[in-house]
């Protein structure tokens, strides 16, 4: 039972009998990319070529979910590359970011709401085993709610050596998945399964696509060696989907995303938190590769509508910050979520960001009884047992036909 984101000066030539001055020509503005192979070629190989022919220095290397390279490129160097016979398209790289806010730290020894209202403390299966990856501002790798179920790490971000929590997002996210089971601090849905911490966002909350990339190609790469089963996405930033893994829109971050759902990963994406149609946030839109979350407020951890209004709605409701519409496909409690925090601290945050781990996690018991299962098995299986409108919930604004989560029985 569980407890609780060069100035260029005019070069000056002096003689001893006139001074001249001469201008450098100012060079092109650049943009950063990410440039997308064909799957027939090597990757380091022709990479290396077109970086040395066309004088830029690349930057992240892909090699799994997609075959490929990113890059500063000026319009020379981009039209260049694109006429390739090579390169399959060039995505323009963009920012990514957390979908939470802070509110307050305190550090009591409490089961999380959130917990208490998906049920996960009434399930004996505590997701033994299963490895999740956390693709976030990474973990604090020594935090004692947490350490003991951190199997790996990797990070993407320039100018750090590890993954662990400059932020303190990620590690929020972590606790929600697998806080341990150990009577202090705060407990996660799943307190038995592994974590796995991604760094693919700054001290600030922010990275690029490219950066996100870097993750998820890592992510595919030791999938297997990990036993990385779920991997838990509470970041985004605007995109639509094409609905063929971007193959139609040249999207590079899609891409990598269905190559990941094809190592065998079930991915746990935010629906965001701008009220508006999640189908205009990525990864949140990918409907063809993700398990998209929505945010429930509830302030007593009890279905019912009887706790106290909160800030974001009324108890029970959905959150009034939270995206909606037809990607969408669960909900979860997002609002004044309690959980780790950097520093071995604890923190309570709000957004879909919270939302999300509730589910991630909840994917991890429902692989651990059933191993063999697809992404799509384990997102019907998640609505199938989630509690229907007007069962425990309203929705007073009419946005949100999608279940809440329930973890009793997987």
């Amino acid at each position: 039972m569980k407890k609780l984101a060069l100035l260029l000066l005019p070069l000056i030539t002096l003689s001893f009998s006139f001074t001249t001055i001469e201008a450098r020509k100012t060079p092109e503005l650049t943009k950063n990319y990410i440039v997308v192979l064909n799957d027939n070629v090597n990757v380091d190989q022709t990479s290396d070529q077109m970086s040395s022919s066309h004088k830029f220095a690349k930057e992240d290397v892909y090699n799994k979910v997609v075959r490929g390279y990113s890059a500063q490129l000026n319009n020379s160097q981009l039209n260049n590359i694109r006429k390739d016979s090579r390169v399959k398209f060039v995505s323009e790289d963009r920012v990514v970011s957390i979908d939470a806010h802070r509110l307050s730290i305190a550090a009591v020894q409490t089961l999380p709401t959130g917990v208490n209202r998906v049920d996960a403390d009434l399930n004996a299966n505590e997701g033994t085993g299963i490895g999740v990856a956390v693709i976030d501002t990474g973990i604090q790798l020594n935090h004692p709610d947490l350490s003991a179920n951190i199997l790996a790490s990797k990070t993407c971000v320039r100018r750090t050596l590890t993954a662990n929590d400059d932020n303190g997002h990620g590690t929020h996210v972590a606790g929600t998945i697998a806080a341990q089971d150990n009577t202090t601090g705060v407990v996660g849905v799943a307190s038995q399964a592994k974590l796995i911490a991604v760094k693919v966002l700054d001290r600030n909350g922010s990275g690029t696509w490219s950066s996100v990339i870097c993750g998820l190609d890592w992510v595919a790469t030791n999938a297997a060696l990990y036993n990385i089963k779920v991997a838990n996405m509470s970041l985004g930033g605007s995109g639509i989907s094409d609905n063929n893994c971007g193959l139609n829109n040249g999207d590079a971050l899609h891409q990598a995303i269905c190559r990941v759902r094809d190592a065998g990963v079930t991915i746990v994406a935010a629906a965001g938190n701008s009220n508006i149609d999640a189908a205009n946030f990525v990864p949140a839109a990918y409907d063809d590769s993700v398990i998209t979350v929505s945010a429930l407020a509830d302030s007593d951890g009890l279905a019912g509508g009887t706790g106290t209004a909160t800030s974001s709605g009324a108890d029970d409701t959905f959150a009034s910050f939270s995206n909606f519409g037809s990607v969408v496909d669960i909900a979860a409690p997002g609002v004044a979520i309690y959980s780790t925090w950097k520093g071995s601290k604890y923190s309570t945050l709000s957004g879909t960001s919270m939302a999300t781990p509730h589910v991630a996690a909840a994917a991890a018991l429902f692989l651990k009884t059933s191993p063999f299962s697809s992404w799509t098995q384990v997102r019907d299986s998640l609505v199938a047992a989630g509690e229907t409108l007007g069962n425990g919930h309203s929705d007073p604004s009419g946005l949100h036909n999608e279940p809440v989560l329930k973890a009793t029985n997987l």
